[in-house]
């Protein structure tokens, strides 16, 4: 009898639920915004198109079906136009649930990327945002450097054997630094601990207790992020104990300001604690740390991959991009990266059409309506109606890029540039690889430095012929959207 009845209530509830989710979307000022009919009603279709991996083409599609606004979930609507109240500097509209996802459900272990406190997150992010400027940045270059040195040995390894490579592969180990092993798991426990964060989102209440239980499955992606945690803060108490065995051996430990002395990121968060305990506390160099490990090679590996994809598919592109790179001078054998930003006009629109037509993130950007609501597009929102825009929605628009969106051709930027201000700064603003205001991807200065200086390096040395058809590039999305695979075979420029 108590089993039945508590069937018997548990179904009751069920259908106090449907009802009120029916009431609510019938009654609601956003009842005629168009979309999947079953998605006025339940979340579960959204879920599933995002469990497919396929959301970024999905949701191209859907827009160019329903208009410049479309529902994707009860009360959650897609958007096709980068709004500045939504996403401005000074944006009143948080961060949804979704973003809960991406950090342990403790409240306490908060992080930067999903922080959905707007004043703590701009706070934060001024007392990191020096670290991670472009004049910081210019400090790694020769390290950089020296990664591309190793990369383009492993570049000639393959040239002389004619195998066929995985490129896809050998960014993500450039942009994460392995030399292309997977170090101690670290590269599957990230790509698990992404697909979860991905999808709990959609269903934010569910973390609390689906991560205590699947972080003790090997392979889930909860076992994922633990072990992600678990590798940062080691490698934090080894750098403290190796700092301190130096400090008491009276030697001076290096300052930022010791230009003579490298210094990585952490050490540099380090040197920030011991000058301003108060401001960097030890969770933050655990928080960015850990950030700078599920956010940085990701978009880094994914840029580069597509790229190469586009240059080696487009020889025009190709060959107008190495004559350009052949007319430049060089320092030691390199082109700086302050050359390869003032000086080369087609590298530049190179980059950013190949980041145009694939940007690492591929969801939405969730926001919640604030208090009081707000009109986007001529259109009514409640409060806390859901609300974002995905990259590709926004790259892909043919009434900003032209009826050839979808083919990579460089020479639109340039164009633009040259038709004057109005055309290129209607580009601009729905170009957004790294995200936009507030919330814009603190690190995207490192991807940029790593872009500059690798590519000149690769296409001026190197040949690229694809071992696949077009039809192969295919990817999967978990909020980054990642390429399965770039075959190539690599041979030397004669």
């Amino acid at each position: 009898m108590p089993l039945l009845l508590y069937i018997a209530t548990l179904s009751v509830l069920l259908l106090i639920l449907f009802l009120r989710g029916f009431l609510k979307t019938i009654t609601s000022k956003t009842r005629s915004v168009p979309g999947p009919r079953i998605a006025r009603f339940t979340r579960l279709w959204y879920f599933k198109r995002v469990w497919n991996g396929s959301w970024h083409s999905d949701n191209i599609a859907l827009h160019q079906k329903y208009g410049p606004i479309v529902r994707v979930a009860p009360g959650w609507f897609s958007l096709s136009v980068p709004d500045k109240d939504v996403y401005g500097i000074a944006s009143r509209f948080p961060k949804s649930d979704w973003y809960q996802g991406w950090k342990h459900p403790d409240p306490e272990r908060w992080a930067l990327f999903p922080d959905q406190d707007i004043r703590r997150h701009a706070e934060t992010r001024r007392r990191f945002q020096s670290l991670y400027s472009m004049s910081a940045l210019l400090s790694y270059e020769p390290y950089v450097d020296n990664c591309i040195d190793i990369f383009l040995e492993r570049m000639a390894e393959f040239a002389r054997s004619g195998e066929t490579v995985d490129m896809v592969h050998w960014f993500h180990a450039s942009a994460s630094w392995t030399g292309g092993e997977d170090i101690a798991g670290t590269l599957r426990a990230l790509h698990n601990s992404m697909s979860y964060s991905t999808l709990v989102g959609i269903y934010p209440w569910l973390h609390p207790y689906l991560y205590p239980l699947l972080e003790k499955v090997p392979s889930s992606g909860a076992a994922g992020r633990t072990y992600l945690m678990g590798f940062v803060g080691k490698r934090i108490a080894a750098r403290n104990e190796a700092r301190g065995k130096l400090s008491q051996s009276g030697a001076k430990i290096p300052t930022t300001a010791d230009s003579s002395a490298p210094r990585d990121f952490l050490d540099k968060l380090m040197d920030t604690h011991d000058e301003h305990p108060e401001k960097v506390t030890p969770h933050h160099i655990f928080m960015m740390g850990l950030s700078n490990i599920i956010a940085g090679s990701d978009t880094t590996a994914i840029s580069l991959s597509s790229i190469l994809w586009h240059l080696t598919t487009t020889p025009k592109a190709m060959a107008k991009l190495r004559k350009e790179i052949e007319s430049q001078p060089r320092t030691q054998g390199r082109i700086t990266f302050k050359t390869a930003n003032t000086s080369m006009p087609y590298l530049q629109a190179v980059i950013k059409e190949a980041l145009r037509l694939h940007p690492a993130p591929g969801l939405p950007l969730w926001r919640v309506v604030p208090e009081g609501g707000a009109t986007i597009s001529n259109q009514y929102f409640e409060a806390g109606s859901v609300v974002g825009i995905n990259l590709w929605v926004a790259h892909y628009d043919k009434s900003v890029y032209g009826d050839d969106a979808d083919l990579f051709r460089p020479e639109r930027w340039i164009e633009a540039e040259k038709g004057g201000p109005e055309r290129l700064q209607q580009m601009e603003a729905n170009y957004m690889p790294f995200g936009l205001g507030s919330r814009t991807c603190i690190g995207r200065h490192i991807s940029t430095l790593e872009m500059y200086k690798l590519i000149p390096e690769l296409v001026s040395r190197y040949d690229f012929e694809p071992a696949m058809p077009r039809s192969d590039w295919k990817s999967k999305n978990y909020w980054f959207v990642k390429p399965e695979r770039l075959a190539i075979r690599v041979s030397p420029t004669t």
